[in-house]
This record gives C-alpha cells, structure tokens and sequence, in this order.
C-alpha cells in the first residue's frame, strides 16, 4: 500500500529541481516506491571537500532533500507544508568517487511530525552516511 497523498515520478521530482542547490549539485531522483524515494549524487568537485572526500554537508543536503521532497508527497500540498524541524547525520564511510545513493524511509508520519531514516551508500552498497530527518507538518494559511 502506498504512503503517497501525491504520486509523482522521478522526473516530476528532477523537473522541480531546476535552478535550485539540488540541480547544482547533480542530485537526481531516481525512484519513488510505495513507502520510499531515492536519488544519487555525484562525488565530484561540487560535492567533495577540499581533501577529496565526499562533504559531510552534501550529504545532508541529500538527505533533506529526499526526507522533505518525501514528506510533501505525503500530504495535500494545497492545505499542508512540510518543513525542516532537525536533522542529524552519522558519516560512517569515506566516498571518493563515483556516486552514492539516498533512500528515505519513514519512521513516522503523523498529523504534525513526519520523521524519516534517510541511508546513503556507494556504488558498491557500502553505508556512507545515516541520516534523521525531523519535519513539522503546517497548515497552510
């Protein structure tokens, strides 16, 4: 059973990404199930820090990016708006190259709190990064 009040494809998601920091990143959606939404991003100069490594701050960026896109398919976006309350992030594993891959998931969705376990891995499926995404669900005035 799906936990979607919209359904949406990755391309949907890719097109309202144009111009804003998910485009600039390279972050693109790939997959949107019945109960999770996934995207990769590319480890390269716009992602990595200055020692090579994947940026701890571009990964949380992946991770809000998939936690709040995947809350706002969640509600009516007509008397609903999700944002951001707390997120935190455990670095597990370096990436160098390449790309990894998000996965949110829900914990919990509420009338007033979504909350989401966003993991992100390398291209050899290896865990890079677990994230927690806190939203608050707001009426819309």
């Amino acid at each position: 059973m799906s936990i979607w009040f919209m359904q949406a494809t990755p391309e949907d998601l890719n097109a309202t990404s144009v111009q804003t920091m998910v485009e600039h990143l390279g972050i693109e959606f790939t997959q949107v199930g019945e109960d999770f939404i996934e995207a990769t991003m590319p480890v390269d100069q716009r992602t990595v820090q200055p020692f090579g490594l994947l940026h701890g701050g571009a990964s949380v960026t992946l991770a809000e990016t998939l936690g709040s896109v995947a809350s706002t398919l969640c509600v009516d976006p007509m008397k609903k708006l999700c944002v951001g309350l707390e997120i935190n992030a455990n670095h597990i594993r370096s990436a160098r190259s390449g790309q990894v891959t998000g996965r949110a998931t829900p914990v919990h969705l509420g009338s007033s709190t979504h909350i989401w376990n966003i993991e992100i891995r390398d291209e050899e499926d290896r865990l890079v990064c677990v994230s927690r995404l806190t939203l608050a669900v707001l009426d819309r005035r």
